[in-house]
């Protein structure tokens, strides 16, 4: 497994770590490079928590501003360093995700709902005037004084990184088997001897830190949002569209859907917005009919192994 866990990392991850870490010195669109890292990041979290336990989040974004909230406020009241404020936002993060563990009661439609609605619940409260000194409510945050996109980027990467070893490391231990295992059959996991909420918990809380330091360095490199702009739904059905269509539960399907539908999205989403929904939608309904276990089960069609 270990020996599985090294090739996968260095045939998948680092060529693709260094491919964006290259772009910046050749392409001049930075942003544009940074939100492909950003959605790199996050459809790989989805992958962490639908792909390997069933659970679909609506609301994962809710995570993503909580991080960026949480690295907010530690900057504009504690003036913390940058990289500590990006790990204090993950934590942020998780700690949301151990608040919202009851919600891994439910299922299906029932949590992806409720998964939703507690992401709104969350917005609403950082939004709210009342806590405008701590949060700055409706009004915005600025943290120009940490403005720095090529840290930021850099730690952007960073992020992606430790996601992709994570998802490395399901795909290569007993631990990943393990949760596949209670996605399909809960309970004959459990009689197996399997703890099943315990895993569940454990994948939650992961793909909830991926979506929070993401959030946190998203917050880092824009610098000035609001917070219809780090809660906004984009985030979540972005993310979770990428991951179906490429194929969850795998390594490489995630990093295939970002790739293709993030760049038919600024390809054609900005200079011909009027075409831009058909053809996205051409392509979402051709997935879902012909392909629903994404663009990777062509290759597992042919007897092809997909990491």
């Amino acid at each position: 497994m270990l020996r599985d866990f090294i090739r996968h990392f260095s045939l998948i991850v680092v060529p693709l770590v260094a491919v964006f870490a290259v772009l910046p010195a050749v392409y001049d669109n930075h942003l544009l490079l940074f939100n492909f890292v950003i959605f790199l990041a996050l459809a790989q979290g989805v992958n962490i928590i639908y792909g390997f336990t069933g659970y679909l989040p609506f609301g994962y974004v809710g995570f993503f501003g909580a991080g960026a909230y949480g690295f907010a406020i530690v900057v504009m009241h504690l003036n913390a360093p940058a990289l500590v404020a990006v790990a204090i936002a993950g934590l942020v993060a998780v700690l949301l995700g151990l608040l919202l563990t009851p919600l891994l009661r439910l299922t299906g439609a029932y949590f992806s709902i409720a998964n939703l609605a507690a992401a709104l619940a969350v917005l609403h409260f950082v939004a709210n005037p009342a806590l405008e000194a701590v949060t700055r409510g409706p009004y915005g945050v600025s943290l120009t004084g940490t403005f720095n996109p090529t840290m930021a980027y850099a730690t952007a990467l960073g992020i992606l990184a430790l996601t992709l070893a994570i998802v490395v490391f399901l795909k290569n231990s007993s631990f990943g088997l393990a949760l596949q295992a209670v996605r399909e059959d809960p309970v004959s996991a459990a009689m197996a001897g399997v703890p099943v909420v315990r895993m569940r918990v454990i994948a939650w809380l992961a793909s909830a830190l991926v979506a929070g330091l993401a959030g946190g360095a998203f917050a880092w490199y824009v610098s000035v949002f609001y917070p219809d702009n780090v809660f906004s739904s984009e985030f979540s059905i972005f993310a979770i569209v990428f991951a179906l269509f490429g194929g969850v539960a795998t390594i490489v399907g995630p990093i295939i859907g970002v790739l293709i539908l993030y760049g038919v999205y600024n390809l054609i989403g900005f200079t011909t917005p009027q075409y831009f929904q058909l053809i996205y939608g051409l392509l979402i309904m051709g997935l879902v009919l012909f392909l629903p276990a994404g663009l990777v089960s062509l290759a597992t069609r042919r007897g092809w192994h997909v990491p």
